[in-house]
């Protein structure tokens, strides 16, 4: 893997949770402007990679090296991770009561801008922002009055969190199992989104699903199998195709 040029490059990445190793020597590299899914078997350590990755709590590295944007990803706080341009989007998102979606993602946002040295943006262009975003991804601009996620069905959880994503910009979106609990109108919808969001030659997106039918939305260039902590297969998005046909097990035998 050529160290120029990629924007998150995993090196024999090794993490444990609870002192139960997990990921155990997984290597991958990301370009800008590429879309990469990796997939596999429950308990392979897919969750355990996004974790990872944006620093949750509880989730220790105990070897391997994580480069995003040519800074060392691994020392960084999980805010700092933020600031720099990735993003996490979680398979269940959580509800927080009590503080309003338009106000959590405009403090979200405007801390990041601070860490850039960028001006915050006031409560109008704000609006005026989160309104695009929403539109874009056809959520009613009263359900971001909302307190988070509070009474959202599934479907409106993730298509919130895509808005979250749409506002905040990042270079790297790492979307955990987004496709869980869609229904397929939902499916097509937050495909369409991730689309006009992240497609671009400046971002990266590296998404984690089960299933190949998100990948029918958002195509990916490279599919991954990651099965017992690391990549043991890549190919083009054939590679999914084959997954829903035969099996993890028939697929990874071959």
């Amino acid at each position: 893997m050529e160290d120029q040029g990629n924007m998150l490059r995993i090196d024999d990445l090794r993490s444990e949770v609870d002192g139960k190793p997990i990921l155990k020597g997984l290597s991958l590299a990301l370009n800008a402007g590429e879309v990469h899914a990796i997939m596999g078997p429950n308990g392979a350590g897919k969750s355990t990679l996004a974790y990872t990755l944006g620093g949750r709590p509880g989730y220790e590295v105990t070897g391997g090296s994580v480069s995003f944007d040519g800074r060392d990803l691994l020392a960084m706080a999980p805010h700092e991770r933020a600031a720099a341009g990735l993003f996490l989007g979680f398979q269940y998102p959580v509800e927080i009561p009590g503080i309003s979606n338009v106000q959590f993602l405009r403090e979200a946002l405007n801390s990041q801008r601070k860490a850039r040295g960028q001006e915050p943006l006031s409560a109008a262009e704000f609006l005026r922002l989160a309104r695009e975003k929403a539109a874009l991804l056809g959520l009613d601009m009263e359900m971001l009055k909302r307190p988070v996620n509070v009474g959202f069905s599934g479907g409106e959880k993730k298509r919130a969190e895509m808005v979250q994503m749409g506002i905040l910009d990042p270079k790297l979106a790492i979307l955990d199992e987004t496709d869980s609990g869609l229904d397929i109108d939902a499916l097509k919808t937050v495909g369409a989104g991730i689309n006009a969001i992240m497609r671009a030659p400046d971002k990266a997106v590296l998404l984690i699903t089960h299933y190949q039918r998100l990948l029918d939305y958002v195509q990916p260039d490279f599919v991954h199998i990651l099965a017992g902590g690391r990549i043991v297969k890549s190919g083009g998005p054939e590679l999914a195709l084959a997954l829903e046909r035969e099996g993890y097990a028939e697929v990874i035998a071959a």
